[in-house]
């Protein structure tokens, strides 16, 4: 008796792609992708850098805005006064830097503890934590230059709802100045942290997020209290994130210009006299945008040193870590 064997048919031939039919389009593929993105960096970026540059190496006044290729040549002459703390603008520039340091330091430290706070409350589930976050997230979402006039209009003495409401609690007689004088510095730290400290609270969520829950439970059956879990679960969890939120905060406060120049106009007092609004004034007021330009690229070479000293420092402790 036979046994008959079948043979199973060869399977049909896998179709191809057509990037497989066309070699040199998946060759060249990824980079036609990106260079709609490069050039817009190109042009956005990288050739007004350039240009400011340029500009702080000549003497570009108004006598030669109509023609910035005659402009002479000033070498390091803007640097020299912008540097020169002996006279007026040398001096301005350096109270500027101060005013402009007291600001990011508190308005990060501001922005991080209340996003911190914010971000362990709503951590646990309860009856209505979507409605609460997307409350929470109204400042983030909401167009800076209109969250800004409305704290201008919060902030007026006379018809301002700030004054009306600490009135009303008796903590000040309701005739404070907000946005002239030595509180200006407080409107503007207000006003900045109440616009980022919303990007802090979600990054810190989004990072709680990838926390194992385990270890919260195991830290309260040893006995852990809340404080406890987050000193020791919850920050060291979070450093990665903490890193590179700080460094972003610090970056945005310190070049912020749009939260001064909305809140003041631009005659802005000297306690809100932020270094990217003092450049603007050096610039576009006096006309000397030589000066001006030395100015901002004395400014990105510091927060280019900034950044290098605390990726530097942080990455040794996380290394040792």
């Amino acid at each position: 008796m036979s046994v008959a064997t079948e043979t199973a048919a060869p399977a049909p031939p896998k179709p191809r792609s057509r990037l497989e039919h066309r070699p040199g389009l998946n060759r060249w593929l990824p980079y036609a992708l990106l260079a709609p993105a490069v050039l817009l960096e190109l042009f956005i970026h990288i050739i007004p850098m350039l240009v400011g540059i340029w500009m702080s190496f000549v003497k570009l006044t108004k006598f030669f805005i109509a023609n910035w290729s005659s402009a002479p040549s000033a070498g390091l002459g803007n640097y020299k006064v912008a540097l020169d703390f002996n006279n007026a603008v040398g001096q301005g520039l350096l109270k500027s830097f101060g005013v402009t340091v007291v600001f990011s330091l508190v308005t990060v430290a501001f922005s991080w503890v209340l996003g911190m706070a914010a971000a362990v409350a709503l951590q646990p589930e309860f009856r209505g934590r979507g409605i609460v976050r997307t409350l929470f997230l109204v400042p983030y979402a909401l167009p800076a230059y209109a969250g800004i006039l409305t704290w201008n209009f919060m902030l007026q003495r006379d018809t301002g709802a700030v004054n009306h409401v600490l009135n009303q609690l008796h903590l000040t007689d309701g005739k404070t100045f907000w946005l002239i004088g030595g509180n200006a510095l407080i409107s503007l730290i207000t006003v900045a942290g109440w616009k980022l400290w919303t990007f802090a609270f979600l990054t810190l969520m989004a990072g709680m997020q990838s926390i194992p829950r385990d270890l919260y439970e195991a830290a309260s059956v040893d006995g852990a209290g809340n404080i406890r879990q987050w000193r020791n679960i919850t920050l060291p969890s979070l450093r990665p994130v903490n890193l590179v939120l700080v460094l972003v905060l610090f970056l945005w406060t310190f070049s912020d210009f749009n939260t001064p120049y909305v809140l003041f106009g631009t005659a802005q007092p000297p306690a809100g006299d932020l270094i990217t609004f003092h450049i603007y004034n050096a610039s576009f007021l006096t006309w000397n945008f030589g000066t001006g330009a030395a100015m901002s690229v004395l400014l990105l070479i510091f927060l280019m040193i900034v950044t290098g000293a605390y990726l530097l420092v942080t990455g040794r402790r996380s290394r040792r870590a």
